[in-house]
């Protein structure tokens, strides 16, 4: 057993979507989260500055003393991961390894389709992910850049958004995909409106899949928190945690965000 605490970073509440799935699978488990609000979205900047706030925020966890750190950002995961492992003495482990697994096992026809943030989508990470399970999938690509900040906004249903989205995956029709990889962790919370646009797509949710991952991970190593631990877990955001914490109740639900704000 280890009752260290789990270490979650994100440019945003996108993570969340990953700390509910962790939350859900390993309910034991004390969570803390930063979402680096005051300097998102990472999908547009240059990978120098990825990598600066991606081990900004991994030095900000390790001072909670966790046992494992969670990228829950695509385009950090995309970028920065590969750096973070050589600098931090730590398991660090990030989104697209899990998601791309689980689209190569889901597909039929072998053609998979990805969104995510410019960033992520220039990078080929996902691409590149998929080929290594399937070398004969083909994959389509396809960055939404708006998406973010309307998540971040809590416009998860208007018509607006309904409308961009449509406009993002209309070039998914002709490829006659039929798996779709939610590139950002962002997405999930508008999976309602993606398979109203996509009924017939089977779409794969990378935080469900990386909790699965951690899940394995801590269960192969006896390193699970003891039973009935029932300690609260934290929310730290870089800036104003108004938004953050609003947005975070309605989608986390019966798990109280209550962020608190911490200069990097």
């Amino acid at each position: 057993m280890d009752n260290k605490g789990i270490g979650i970073f994100d440019s945003g509440l996108g993570g969340l979507t990953v700390a509910k799935e962790i939350m859900e699978m390993l309910p034991d488990e004390q969570i803390f989260y930063l979402g680096d609000t005051a300097r998102m979205p990472y999908g547009s900047k240059t990978k120098e500055t990825i990598i600066k706030f991606s081990k900004e925020n991994t030095a900000f966890l390790l001072k909670k003393n966790v046992k494992m750190i969670v990228v829950a950002c695509n385009t950090a995961s995309a970028l920065a991961l590969k750096e973070l492992k050589n600098e931090f003495e730590i398991d660090i482990i990030g989104v697209i390894e899990a998601g791309a697994r689980a689209a190569v096992e889901a597909t039929v026809n072998r053609r998979i389709g990805v969104i995510g943030t410019r960033a992520t989508i220039a990078s080929g990470a996902y691409v590149d992910a998929i080929k290594k399970y399937d070398s004969r999938a083909k994959v389509f690509t396809s960055a939404a850049p708006l998406l973010v900040p309307l998540v971040e906004e809590g416009w998860l249903s208007n018509k607006e958004t309904e409308s961009i989205l449509r406009h993002y995956l209309a070039g998914f029709g002709p490829k006659k995909i039929d798996t779709l990889v939610l590139g950002c962790t962002h997405y999930p919370l508008l999976k309602p409106l993606i398979k109203k646009i996509m009924p017939k797509v089977t779409v794969i949710d990378s935080a469900r899949e990386i909790a699965r991952t951690v899940r394995a991970m801590l269960e192969a190593r006896d390193m699970t928190a003891k039973k009935g631990a029932g300690r609260k877990s934290e929310f730290f955001v870089t800036d104003t945690p108004a938004q953050f914490n609003k947005v975070g109740r309605f989608f986390l639900k019966k798990f109280m965000v209550e962020a608190k704000k911490v200069r990097l």
